[in-house]
């Protein structure tokens, strides 16, 4: 489903903020991506998504390059970023109608599953409200239905739990699985350790721009938690 094979991200002044990294992101696969601030987490994401280009290495969507079919792979991904920049001028349904012209929805669609998800965020009453009123866990909410809205292979999620309440996190979770158990995928990065250890079937460890550690959870932590191995590997 994803696949990153030696990826290098270089900045300006030669910075390597990501450093020959190789993950594999199988069908019904919830990955999680771990590391200290600055390690490298959201600079892979955005690489994976599009939104930055790399040095060196390949990444694969549903087997298709990144570099060279951009567009399709877009169609078969959703991406929540770690801060929901959204249009303040558009309501909230206004905003997931833009999203399901984007990828062909059609009214009964995205009436379905506006009507669906907005219950279950409890966000169905705010929708007729300009999102230039939203809190930041309500335009957080809105962004993961405009990540949902479209059905997507592969999500792609950075701190998707921050800002969110504990029953629209639950929400969330149950919601992740539902994905997964459909045959998608799941890749997202978090600094909440036990969420990722519960949730997450395998686990990557990146530490200064490179992976130290990754595989199914289980191997991963042995015997212990993933919060001491974690501890352990980044100190």
């Amino acid at each position: 489903m994803l696949s990153i094979s030696g990826l290098t991200k270089i900045y300006p002044g030669g910075k390597k903020a990501v450093d020959n990294i190789t993950i594999h992101v199988e069908p019904g696969d919830i990955y999680g991506f771990i590391g200290h601030n600055g390690a490298g987490k959201t600079t892979t994401i955005r690489c994976v998504v599009g939104v930055l280009q790399f040095e060196e290495g390949e990444i694969y969507v549903d087997g298709m390059s990144v570099r060279e079919n951009p567009f399709e792979c877009k169609k078969r991904i959703a991406y929540i970023p770690d801060n929901p920049n959204i249009y303040d001028y558009m309501t909230g349904v206004q905003y997931l109608n833009f999203i399901a012209d984007v990828f062909g929805l059609s009214k009964e669609e995205r009436a379905s599953r506006i009507e669906r998800y907005g219950e279950l965020f409890e966000i169905k009453r705010s929708l007729s409200q300009l999102i230039s009123s939203y809190s930041h866990g309500m335009k957080q909410k809105l962004c993961i239905i405009g990540a949902l809205i479209h059905d997507p292979k592969l999500l792609i999620l950075d701190e998707p739990f921050v800002g969110l309440d504990p029953k629209s996190s639950h929400t969330l979770k149950l919601l992740m699985r539902e994905l997964c158990d459909k045959g998608g995928a799941i890749f997202f990065s978090t600094h909440v350790l036990p969420v990722a250890e519960t949730l997450c079937n395998k686990i990557a460890i990146i530490k200064d721009g490179k992976l130290i550690e990754s595989g199914r959870t289980e191997d991963v932590k042995g015997n212990t938690t993933l919060e001491d191995v974690f501890l352990e590997l980044t100190e």
